[in-house]
């Protein structure tokens, strides 16, 4: 070939090479990422932690983006790795502030899931008046305990959704803004730059405050929140590749000597200074062609995320107020229109076809008790709304530590993988609870209880509860509950234990005629039918044997011993979203029992129960509530044992506490009570009752002489139990000012 044609050749291929080279450049823009804004500076936008005060990030965005400032890389910290992995992964400013702004902040940082969303089984045990808390116990006895009050489950999901639209994406680098989140390494204290992986997760670990917030794993490091080391990323952005920083700090500034009064406080002023000294030592490291942004939130705090909204403009003020020195890193409209590419929002994202599921369960659980609580189906768009639901059920189960899905991608198809985690502390847990009660008039009664409870104990779930109580009612019992399928609808339930109690036998005119003492020994077998998490239906056989002995009376009263045996049918239903402070739904419960010669018992006779209340909010923070009890012997011959004992707080109150009993007993009642908040985290009641009923010996009586009653109180809902402190009247004289620990029987 001659020289000329060869030289030719070249010339047309290198003239290929520049057209290609410059195809994909100019198409670059428009294929998604953002990238570096044309040739100038590199600009790197730094967002330091804060908390709710963070919100001012959004401000500020907004103001850039107003202003036509280019951003080509974003690292953050806490709150700062939120609002800039967000905007990273596409979102505008105005999406972020509607996000922000519809999350419920009052329960999302909380674990439990809607009372609603909770088994039936699990409902169960607010039965009990034992402390919700359960710490963990070894094999070789020492308490266990979560690594943060706080697991995050429902924090976890309200991020996973705001990234669906990136789950896939595993390289930060490849989001629309390159990014970065800051982590601390628990175990080193060193800081930890997240560029890849799941861009949920990193958020989450960035803000996992320590004690708050539980640790977060990745990659076999236990990782918390990024303030700990880092609060102000500058170097990062830097390290990425950043010419010129935008930093903006919204970290809470040292308080005055004066205000470090209390413990809080000390507290909030010894997080201020290990976040501000390693914020302080990144700003020193500001050229001047850096840009150091500084929002005025005034009373804003870190935790005070019902008003964070408040902080966006804020947020954009300060922005505004270095407009002369962001001037000079402006682009021009059309060329910032290139920058920014083709605009989407978070309703331009079409659900994915899910192609397959994956259970990742590290529990003794079987899979299919999570598989088959997804009603995602195959072949279908991922529903959102009702994956959510299902998580929250599995989750209701208080079986695992967090429940979390992912969306992947294998051989061009996307599948659902849902993770369960194990509780670190589990199986095995302690309860521990205490109920008091008394009159100010010598009729006072106590009850210390102790619950172990070990869960899983096979892959459908069964478990195993002991517990013990002393008082006035001691008690020892021990019960097993196996679900029979894997959704938990069939199961059976056995209790064997040893009880003691306390039965009056009262007459209206004469008071308090005879007080027995009933110890007996308890056998009950069921077999049920849970109702979704609404409710159970459920046959058993029941049965106690024990001795009768008089305490207090005219001597002649009998003393003896017995054996009751009864079949009986029970319904349940449950909808309360709150069991110690209602402020909506319902509860009911019907059990019919019958005792006969012939299946052990000394006596027949029959018995039907039926309890239930409703209740409702109106107005702001009010709420009215409706219940009553029927409790009645058809027959009339009911053994001492079996009586249905009435008296107390909500059940006619001025009585001590089951004062009354008889064959039949009926009350109706209505509560009202007031929320309102006196410090955070506990809730405090104001309220009154009015009550009407009693006890009779027959059928025909109820309702005759009934007496009415009702109180007044202030109550509050704590760690321990529900607390209550009031006045109680009664007609026929009788009045009282109580203290109630522990749950009355209005439920």
């Amino acid at each position: 070939m001659r020289p000329n044609q060869i030289c030719k050749r070249m010339r047309c291929r290198m003239a290929a090479f520049w057209m290609l080279f410059c195809v994909i450049t100019l198409a670059a823009p428009a294929l998604g990422a953002a990238g570096p804004s044309s040739e100038g500076p590199r600009i790197g936008l730094a967002l330091s932690g804060g908390g709710a005060r963070g919100a001012a990030h959004i401000g500020v965005l907004r103001a850039l983006e107003e202003q036509r400032i280019p951003i080509d890389y974003i690292a953050g910290t806490s709150m700062g790795s939120i609002i800039g992995g967000l905007y990273a992964s596409g979102m505008s400013p105005d999406e972020i502030e509607r996000a922000l702004g519809s999350m419920d902040w009052k329960h999302i940082f909380s674990d439990e899931p809607p009372r609603q969303e909770r088994s039936f089984r699990r409902k169960r045990d607010d039965d009990l008046y034992l402390v919700k808390a359960k710490p963990g116990i070894s094999d070789e006895g020492e308490l266990k305990f979560p690594t943060g009050a706080i697991q995050g489950q429902k924090f976890d999901l309200a991020l996973r959704q705001l990234t669906l639209s990136v789950s896939s994406e595993t390289d930060f680098d490849h989001l629309r803004i390159p990014f970065r989140a800051v982590a601390s390494d628990l175990a080193t204290g060193t800081a930890v730059v997240i560029g890849s992986g799941d861009l949920a997760t990193a958020m989450r670990a960035s803000m996992s405050v320590p004690g708050a917030f539980a640790a977060t794993e990745i990659n076999g490091r236990l990782l918390v929140d990024g303030g700990i080391t880092n609060n102000l990323p500058i170097d990062v952005v830097r390290d990425m590749g950043a010419d010129i920083v935008i930093a903006v700090d919204i970290s809470t500034p040292y308080m005055p000597a004066e205000e470090v009064d209390n413990l809080f406080s000390i507290t909030a002023q010894l997080t201020s200074i290990m976040t501000r000294t390693n914020a302080d030592r990144q700003i020193a490291s500001l050229t001047e062609r850096d840009i150091l942004i500084i929002p005025e939130l005034g009373d804003i705090t870190s935790g005070d995320f019902e008003s964070a909204l408040k902080a966006i403009p804020r947020g954009r003020e300060a922005a505004e107020a270095k407009r002369d020195r962001l001037a000079m890193l402006a682009l021009s409209d059309s060329d910032y229109q290139i920058y920014q590419g083709p605009q989407r929002t978070a309703s331009d994202h079409q659900m994915p076809v899910v192609s397959f599921i994956r259970i990742e369960n590290d529990s003794t659980i079987d899979d299919s008790m999570i598989r088959d609580r997804l009603n995602q189906r195959i072949g279908a768009p991922l529903d959102r709304l009702q994956l959510e639901r299902d998580i929250g059920n599995i989750y209701g189960l208080e079986l695992f530590q967090t429940v979390h899905y992912d969306l992947v991608e294998e051989n061009d198809k996307v599948g659902l993988v849902v993770n369960a985690r194990a509780r670190s502390w589990g199986p095995n847990y302690l309860q521990f609870g205490m109920k008091l009660s008394g009159d100010f008039q010598g009729d006072n009664a106590y009850d210390l209880g102790l619950a172990y409870l070990r869960t899983g104990i096979n892959p459908l779930g069964g478990e195993i509860r002991t517990g013990l109580q002393l008082g006035e009612e001691s008690s020892i019992i021990g019960g097993w509950y196996q679900p029979l399928d894997s959704l938990s609808r069939f199961f059976i339930n056995t209790r064997l234990g040893y009880d003691a109690r306390n039965v009056n036998l009262f007459s209206s005119e004469d008071g308090r005629l005879a007080e027995f003492r009933v110890q007996r020994v308890l056998f009950d077998v069921a077999v049920g039918r849970e109702i979704s998490v609404y409710g159970e239906g459920r046959l058993g056989y029941r049965y106690h044997t024990g001795e009768v002995d008089l305490i207090t009376g005219t001597p002649g009263w009998p003393e003896f011993s017995f054996d009751t045996a009864l079949l009986y049918g029970r319904l349940s239903v449950d909808r309360l979203d709150n069991y110690n402070f209602p402020e909506d739904g319902w509860l009911a419960t019907l059990e019919y029992a019958s005792a006969r010669e012939a299946w052990g018992s000394d006596e027949d006779f029959d018995q039907l129960a039926l309890r239930g209340n409703r209740f409702t909010t109106f107005g702001k923070g009010h709420v009215l509530g409706i219940g009553g009890l029927l409790e009645t012997t058809p027959d009339g011959d009911t053994p001492i044992q079996d009586r249905y004992r009435l008296g107390g707080f909500l059940n006619l109150s001025g009585f001590a506490d089951n004062a009354l009993s008889g064959q039949q007993a009926a009350v109706v009642a209505a509560i009202y009570y007031r929320r309102f908040e006196l410090m955070p985290f506990l809730s405090w009641y104001v309220g009154g009752s009015l009550e009407y009923g009693g006890v009779w010996e027959e059928t025909d009586d109820i309702g005759n002489d009934s007496i009415a009653a009702g109180s007044l109180f202030l109550g509050a809902d704590t760690p321990i139990g529900p607390v209550y402190l009031g006045l109680g009247k009664a007609e026929g004289g009788h009045s009282a000012a109580f203290f109630y620990l522990g749950r009355p029987l209005f439920h």
